[in-house]
């Protein structure tokens, strides 16, 4: 099933959120480090409704490590600054969807490590500067595992 990175991630609800929607979805979860709260925080665990122990999720301590272990071609960034509409992508079940901080998306040394046309956004009004980090990652979660007949769901 896909896989979410979340690159720095500060908020306690929304990683708590994307925990969730991990545990429903049967994605897998990594956050790199450094995290701007404590996993054992109450907000994510809130959040999360304590489904922290139904999703799989891995900690890395820099994007570099990361990429070392996955196929970097498979990584989609979403990004305001992406020229794709994420809906006119492909995914397949070995995508990996990353996203960035809440409040300054993915920085430009970690966007020049992916392919241009794998650097996606999800459309918005224009005069409109980003969406919830929650609720992108399950807009772009969603529609992968729509585009992959939500393989492994219950129907």
């Amino acid at each position: 099933m896909f896989e979410i990175v979340l690159y720095e991630p500060e908020i306690p609800p929304n990683t708590g959120n994307i925990i969730r929607l991990c545990a429903n979805t049967g994605c897998h979860l990594h956050l790199i480090r450094p995290l701007g709260f404590r996993l054992d925080n109450t907000r994510l665990k809130r959040a999360g409704l304590d489904y922290q122990e139904y999703a799989d999720i891995l900690i890395h301590d820099s994007f570099e490590k990361f990429i070392t272990i996955r196929d970097i071609s498979q990584v989609f960034a979403f990004s305001t600054r992406g020229s794709v509409v994420a809906h006119n992508t492909s995914f397949t079940s070995k995508s990996i969807l990353l996203f960035g901080p809440e409040t300054r998306g993915l920085p430009e040394n970690v966007l020049d490590k992916i392919l241009s046309h794998n650097i996606l956004r999800l459309p918005m009004a224009p005069e409109s500067r980003s969406l919830n980090l929650s609720n992108a990652v399950a807009i772009a979660v969603y529609e992968a595992w729509r585009q992959n007949a939500f393989l492994g769901s219950k129907g």
